[in-house]
C-alpha cells in the first residue's frame, strides 16, 4: 500500500476527532496514533517478504535424473532458495525428481515434500508440475520425455548433447509457443557459449568457430604433452579421477566433439548437417612421438572442433591438430574446455571454463530454470537463415608422421606422391635413426586440400618402408589467418 502523507493523515485526524468531547480527546488522540502504528506495523517488509515462500507464486520442477548433475541442481536449488525467489518472483520447488531405482542412496539431501518416482508418468502426467528438467541422457527415453513435456506445454530444460545434436531442428518445430525449450549445459558444461551465440552476435558475423571441446581428451593430451605419459596411462589416469566413461569411445574417438560442434554450426550459420558428414578423428592414434615432433616445432597437439565460413560455404572438422604453444587454445591445460569465435565486430571473443562436472553442468541448468522462471523469451537462433552450404573438405597446413624402415629413396618417393596430388611440402623433420620400431619422419605441407592429402598418405601407406597407417593433422596458426582453413 502507498503510504499516506502528512497532510492526508491530519486530515484524516481532524475529521475523526470533530464531535469527540475535549476531555476525552488525549485518551483517543493517543489510541488513533496506536492504531494507525499498528496498521504499518503489519504492512509486509522485503525482509519478511524473503522468509516467507508463501507471498511468491511457484514454480514446481520435474527433474529427469537423480545422479550427478541432477542432484547438483537440487542443491544449488535448495541452497539459494531465497536468492532465486527475489530475483525470479518465484518460488522453484522441486517436486518430483524421476529415477530408475528409489531405494538407490542419494548423495545429496532430497527436499521436503518432494517425491522420487520411478515412474515418467507422475511427472508428465502431474498438471502443477510446469518445469521439466532432463539430465538423465541418452536420446531414446530422453527423446520422448521431452516431446511429451512440450506436447503438456511444460518448459524444458536439457544437458542432453547428444540429443540436441540429433533432434534440435524436431524440437524446435515442435514448439507451438506455448511452453520454453533450453539447452545451455549441452555443449561446454559451465561454459555460457549457447546464450551467447544466440544473443551476442546478432549485429555481427561469425567467420570462424574453433574449440577445445572436450575435456576428457584435453587433459589425456595435456598428460601426454607435459609429462611424457603413454596414450594409454593417460586414459586411465582420466578414467581414475572421473573424466572419462566407463566406454571411453565418444571422447577419444572425437564424437562427442563433433555432436557439439554441430550444435555450435546451426547456431553460428543457421545450418542443419549430417553429424556424420562431418569430418571426425580422435585422439587414439596419438603417439610420444608426435609430441617429440611438436615439441620440436614449439607447438603441441590439442583435439580441435572447427567449422569456417569461406563465401557461402562452411567447412568443418574435428581432430587433433598442432597449435604453437603461445596460442590462445594451444596454452589451456587439463580438462578445461575453451572456445574461440571470430566475428566481424568483434574480431576474437575467447570463452574458457569447466566443460563438464557436476556443479560446472548444473550451474548452466540453473540459468535455463532460473531464466524460465523469471519469464525471459528463449533468444532464437541469430542467423536462422543463412544461405550456406556445408563441405567435408577443408584447406589448412598438415602435419604428416610416418613411421618406417631405414632403406634408400624415402625422401624422393615421398616427393613424388605428394607432387601427384598437388601437396607442397613445407619442411621435412627427422630424428636421427635408432633401427626401432618408433623411428619416425614429419612431413609439414603448404597449405592444401584434406581430400588431397587423404589420397597421398594412403598410396605411401603401400611403400614396403612405411609402418602401419600414416598419421595426419592439421597445422593451426597464428600467423595463418588465425586458423587452418
Amino acid at each position: 500500500p502507498n503510504k499516506p502523507n502528512a497532510d492526508t493523515r491530519n486530515t484524516t485526524a481532524t475529521r475523526m476527532m470533530s464531535g469527540v468531547n475535549m476531555s476525552m480527546r488525549p485518551l483517543y488522540t493517543s489510541l488513533l496514533f496506536l492504531s494507525a502504528c499498528s496498521a504499518f506495523t503489519n504492512i509486509p517488509s522485503t525482509k519478511s517478504a524473503t522468509a516467507n515462500s508463501s507471498l511468491f507464486a511457484v514454480r514446481k520442477l520435474g527433474i529427469f535424473g537423480g545422479g550427478t548433475v541432477g542432484g547438483g541442481i537440487v542443491e544449488i536449488l535448495t541452497n539459494k532458495r531465497e536468492h532465486f525467489e527475489q530475483l525470479t518472483g518465484n518460488t522453484i520447488q522441486v517436486s518430483k525428481i524421476c529415477v530408475r531405482d528409489a531405494s538407490k542412496p542419494r548423495d545429496f539431501d532430497v527436499p521436503e515434500g518432494c517425491d522420487i518416482v520411478t515412474n515418467y508418468d507422475d511427472i508428465l502426467n502431474d498438471p502443477e508440475i510446469d518445469m521439466v528438467v532432463e539430465v538423465m541422457g541418452g536420446t531414446t527415453d530422453a527423446k520422448d520425455v521431452i516431446f511429451r513435456a512440450i506436447k503438456s506445454k511444460k518448459d524444458v530444460v536439457t544437458a542432453n548433447k547428444a540429443l540436441i545434436a540429433a533432434c534440435l531442428p524436431e524440437i524446435e518445430s515442435a514448439l507451438t509457443g506455448e511452453s520454453e525449450f533450453r539447452y545451455e549445459a549441452a555443449v561446454c558444461g559451465g561454459i555460457p557459449i549457447i546464450r551467447s551465440m544466440q544473443s551476442d552476435f546478432v549485429g555481427d558475423e561469425v567467420s570462424m568457430l574453433s574449440g577445445i571441446i572436450n575435456g576428457c581428451t584435453n587433459f589425456m593430451l595435456t598428460a601426454m604433452d607435459r609429462d611424457g605419459k603413454s596414450y594409454a596411462q593417460a586414459l586411465s589416469e582420466a578414467s581414475d579421477l572421473g573424466y572419462a566413461e566407463a566406454d571411453p569411445t565418444l571422447d577419444v574417438g572425437g564424437y562427442d566433439a563433433r555432436s557439439k560442434l554441430k550444435i555450435l554450426m546451426r547456431l553460428a550459420y543457421g545450418i542443419d548437417v549430417d553429424e556424420e558428414d562431418i569430418s571426425c578423428k580422435g585422439i587414439t592414434d596419438l603417439t610420444k612421438i608426435d609430441f617429440q615432433y611438436a615439441k620440436m616445432l614449439g607447438g603441441t597437439i590439442k583435439l580441435i572442433g572447427v567449422a569456417k565460413k569461406i563465401g557461402d560455404k562452411v567447412a568443418a572438422f574435428v581432430s587433433p591438430c598442432y597449435l604453437t604453444s603461445d596460442d590462445t587454445l594451444g596454452a589451456v591445460s587439463g580438462a578445461t574446455n575453451a572456445i574461440e569465435v571470430m566475428s566481424s565486430n568483434l574480431q576474437s571473443t575467447t570463452y574458457i571454463g569447466q566443460g563438464a562436472g557436476r556443479y560446472p553442468t548444473a550451474n548452466s541448468c540453473i540459468n535455463d530454470i532460473v531464466s524460465l522462471a523469471k519469464g525471459d523469451a528463449t533468444p532464437i537462433p541469430f542467423n536462422p537463415s543463412s544461405d550456406v552450404t556445408f563441405t567435408n573438405d577443408f584447406e589448412a597446413m598438415f602435419f604428416i608422421r610416418l613411421k618406417y624402415r631405414d632403406t634408400l629413396g624415402i625422401t624422393r618417393q615421398c616427393g613424388e606422391v605428394c607432387e601427384k596430388y598437388g601437396v607442397s611440402i613445407y619442411s621435412l623433420l627427422q630424428n636421427p635413426v635408432t633401427k626401432d620400431q618408433d623411428d619416425a619422419f614429419v612431413i609439414i605441407t603448404e597449405k592444401v586440400k584434406f581430400s588431397s592429402v587423404k589420397k597421398a598418405c594412403a598410396e605411401l601407406e603401400g611403400y614396403d618402408w612405411c609402418k602401419g597407417a600414416a598419421f595426419f593433422m592439421p597445422v593451426l596458426r597464428e600467423d595463418n589467418v588465425h586458423g587452418p582453413l
